[in-house]
Order: structure tokens, then C-alpha cells, then sequence
């Protein structure tokens, strides 16, 4: 019955089986005998094919190269695959498989821009320059320039720039899913990033996203970056500065312009005037756009950029920052305001600002806290103690912890005062166990003091009788 149907609705046999997947023999057959009132041949049982195993290898091909592959170059993939059948039974499949494709293969028509309505932009690479590319499309104006790098920072930089020349904004910009513009892709839906939103909204234009993998929707400007690569970038074989670059690309793009288009067979500059009647006019305050990059400041009080670290203050550890890099210099603002300069490094590197750490760095030190009694006890004599412990513990000093309470227990003998000082004259002369310091408190204040080279000596001498000099006098002799 679909047979029939189908006959009834095209009028030819060919027709017929091309919407019933059949051959036109066949309906010729079923229309005589449903004509005759006889009923067709019975139908035959479906059997499985020997191309069936492969059926999903078949389509995934024929899907990938837009039904250009022939089953000639198909048929090894298929054989690896599993399939063991004919060549010819093989070539049926294919040819099946690219009808069935070609019934929901995308329908193409014509784009017909509207004055004033899309700009299109996209990237390029080309003898180490990264070239920005937009063309108006209804009058095939074309805007060139070249950087460093395409962030975005310095792709709103140049779409800025394209404005300004146009002296107006379109209602749509389209772009391609630019990394440096893209938020997020959501059920294949374009989240752009929230700086490119109010970048937008501020020039009052509606940005848009071409499909992935799509360059029928921006090959208006893919022929813009092909062009500037071959006739602009190759030709002038190397710049030596970014600025002598972009005057070549205006002097490029100003003789672009001036001359017909081969397409709209029309001069761009031309109906730039007439389309420049429906751009949008441009925002009086300008938003500041800066070659920069926003960084936050981790809790070294640093921020990262180039492979290199640079110092800011303290104070900003956990906050956003603009970080700027050029002529040597690196420079870190915060909301508009200058916070740290640095000489730009090396990748690896560290620039250090000791103030903003609040001074000179220390070496560093681990902290003693004392755990046990005697431990306390020890640490308990004052400053001398810990530095009798590191120094004790650096010399390798063998059950140190019995030592210090031994060293403890001689307090309760000697007192604190004399404890302390021996501590110290035991320092002086590197002895670390308790048995120097009570050698030190028994020798009593007898022992010599140490003191500085060229410094006077300090210490207790016998006291003797004295007399004056009156009792050496010698008497007159009578």
C-alpha cells in the first residue's frame, strides 16, 4: 500500500521507489497487479544482509566526508570492520546509505546581509602575528590589524578600534566560538564571558556565535583572513615594531576599500556611507580598554604571569588585580591606581619588593615549643636557653633531652641567677652537657671572662694593703 500511495502521489515509477527505497521494477510489478485486482507477489521474509554488520561504519563515513567518499576507498575500512561480502553487494550499501544521508543533509541557501545589521570578525595566524579581521557585510567593508596575542582584552582593544573607523555600531557582531570571548557552552547554547556582555552592552550591540565546526557562517571573513595572510602578512616578510605593522595594515585596508569588490561589484567605501546611516551611534564615554591581564593575587602575595612571579602588597592577597607588561617594565593597578612596579624577569623568576611584606625578609626559623616539663623548665631561663637548645641540638648532642633536665635539676641548688650565667659561659665555650654547666657553677667566680678582642679585661683582682707615698720618704740625715 505505501507503494501504491507513493505512485499515486509522484505519478512515476521511478519516483515511487525513490520514496519507498525500492526499485522502480518492483512498483511496475505491485501497480500491475493492484490494477489487475490481483494481489501482488507475496512479500518475501526480510533476511539479514551481509552489509548489515557494517551498516553503522557505512553511515559514519558516508556522515564525516558530506557523502564524498566512494565505496571503492570505504571498502578496506569495512573489510577491517568484519565484513566479508561482495564488492558489489558492498557498493548497494554505500549507494543506500548516502540516499538516506542525503535526506537530511543540511539545505544550504544563500545569505542575504542586511545594511547595517552584522559585522563578522575572527582571528588569523600568519609569520608570528596574530591578525584580527571584521568585515561589515552588506558593504564589504574590511578592518585589519595585528597583535601580540588574541586575548580578549586586546580583541575588544581592535573591535573598539573598528568602530571608531566605522564611526557607528551594528546591531549583531559574529564571531567564532573565540575562546577568549566564550563563558561556557551550554546544550551547544554560547555563554559569552561577563566582560564581553558589558562590553557589548556599553557600544549597544547584540553579540552572536557562529555554529562549531560551521565555516559556511563566517566565510565572509575566513576569505577577509586568507586574503591578509597572502597579500598583506607574506608579502611584507617581517615588522619590526607592532605600531610600523598596523600602518601598513590601514594603508592595506584604506586601498582595500577605495576599490570595487568583486562580489557586490560595488566600491566598499561607498555604500559604507549609505549603510553608515544605520549604524548605531557610538557611546559617548569610551570604555578603558588596556593591554592587560587580570590576575588574582594567591597567598604568596604574588601574582603569576609570563611563567614569572611579581610582588604586591599584602593587603591585596585574595583580590583581582590588572597586571600590564611592557617596555621592560611590569606594572600591577588596582582599580586605576598604581600599586607595584616591577623590571620585567625572566620565565622562573621572582620579583621581590621587601616592603611590601612589611621589611627585609628573615632567615628561616622553626619555631621551639616546648611539649614536657623539663623542657619548659629549661626554656623558662630566658632568652639564653632557646639559643643554648638550637645550638646544642646543631652540635649533635646525644640524649639532649636528659641533658636540659639535668641541667634544671642544678637550680635548686645554685639558684636561678648562677644557673643562668653558667648557661651562658657554657654557650660561649660550645659545652652542652650538665656536667659542664656544674663545672662552670663549682669553679664560682673565680674563672676567667671571655671578652671581645681589643676590649678591656674584666676581672676580680686580690684586693692588697696600699700607702701613700709619705712613708717612702727618706728622712734628712742629721
Amino acid at each position: 500500500m505505501d507503494i501504491v500511495t507513493a505512485f499515486e502521489q509522484v505519478g512515476t515509477y521511478r519516483g515511487a521507489a525513490a520514496l519507498c527505497g525500492t526499485t522502480h521494477k518492483t512498483v511496475k510489478r505491485v501497480i500491475d497487479a493492484n490494477r489487475a485486482g490481483s494481489p501482488a507477489s507475496p512479500p518475501r521474509r526480510a533476511g539479514s544482509r551481509n552489509t548489515d554488520a557494517v551498516r553503522a561504519v557505512i553511515d559514519d563515513k558516508v556522515k564525516s566526508t558530506d557523502g564524498r567518499i566512494s565505496a571503492k576507498r570505504l571498502l578496506p575500512v569495512a573489510q577491517a570492520a568484519g565484513y566479508t561480502g561482495s564488492a558489489r553487494n558492498f557498493r548497494r550499501a554505500v549507494a543506500e546509505s548516502k540516499v538516506r544521508w542525503r535526506r537530511k543533509r543540511r539545505v544550504f541557501r544563500p545569505w542575504v546581509p542586511t545594511p547595517g545589521e552584522h559585522l563578522v570578525i575572527d582571528w588569523a595566524t600568519e609569520g608570528g602575528w596574530q591578525v584580527f579581521c571584521a568585515v561589515l557585510a552588506w558593504s564589504r567593508w574590511r578592518f585589519v590589524r595585528v597583535a601580540r596575542d588574541q586575548k580578549a582584552d586586546t580583541t575588544m582593544r581592535l573591535l573598539a578600534e573598528c568602530f571608531e573607523e566605522l564611526g557607528g555600531t551594528p546591531k549583531v557582531v559574529l564571531a567564532d566560538r573565540m575562546g577568549c570571548l566564550k563563558g561556557g557552552v551550554v546544550a551547544n547554547v554560547m555563554v559569552p564571558t561577563s566582560d564581553y556582555v558589558r562590553f557589548a552592552t556599553h557600544f549597544g550591540f547584540r553579540p552572536d556565535f557562529c555554529e562549531a565546526a560551521d565555516p559556511e557562517s563566517k566565510g565572509v571573513v575566513e576569505a577577509l583572513c586568507r586574503y591578509a595572510q597572502e597579500d598583506l602578512i607574506v608579502p611584507a616578510n617581517a615588522w619590526s615594531a607592532e605600531g610600523e605593522a598596523n600602518d601598513a595594515c590601514r594603508a592595506w585596508c584604506a586601498e582595500l576599500n577605495a576599490r570595487q569588490h568583486s562580489t557586490i561589484a560595488a566600491v566598499p567605501n561607498d555604500r559604507l556611507m549609505e549603510e553608515g546611516k544605520l549604524l548605531r551611534p557610538l557611546p559617548s564615554l569610551r570604555p578603558p580598554l588596556r593591554r592587560g591581564e587580570r590576575r588574582r593575587v594567591d597567598k604568596l602575595s604574588t601574582v603569576r604571569i609570563g611563567s614569572a612571579r611579581y610582588s604586591v602588597p599584602r593587603e591585596l592577597v585574595g583580590l583581582d588585580v590588572m597586571v600590564i607588561a611592557a617596555d621592560g617594565e611590569v606594572l600591577i593597578e588596582r582599580d586605576g591606581e598604581l600599586v607595584a612596579r616591577h623590571a620585567l624577569v625572566a620565565p622562573g623568576e621572582v620579583s621581590i619588593i621587601d616592603e611590601h611584606y612589611g621589611g627585609p625578609r628573615r632567615g628561616p626559623a622553626r619555631a621551639v615549643r616546648a611539649r614536657s616539663g623539663s623542657e619548659k623548665a629549661f626554656l623558662g631561663l630566658g632568652p639564653i636557653a632557646e639559643v643554648f637548645l638550637r645550638d646544642a641540638a646543631a652540635a649533635g648532642t646525644n640524649k639532649l633531652a636528659s641533658e636540659l633536665a639535668a641541667i634544671v635539676e642544678l637550680e635548686a641548688a645554685w639558684g636561678r641567677q648562677a644557673l643562668v650565667a653558667a648557661v651562658e659561659r657554657a654557650h660561649v665555650f660550645r659545652r652542652f652537657r650538665a656536667s659542664d654547666v656544674r663545672s662552670i657553677l663549682e669553679a664560682g667566680v673565680g674563672v676567667a671572662t671571655v671578652v671581645d678582642e681589643g676590649a678591656p679585661l674584666d676581672g676580680d683582682l686580690p684586693a692588697v694593703a696600699t700607702r701613700s707615698l709619705d712613708a717612702y720618704r727618706l728622712e734628712a740625715l742629721g
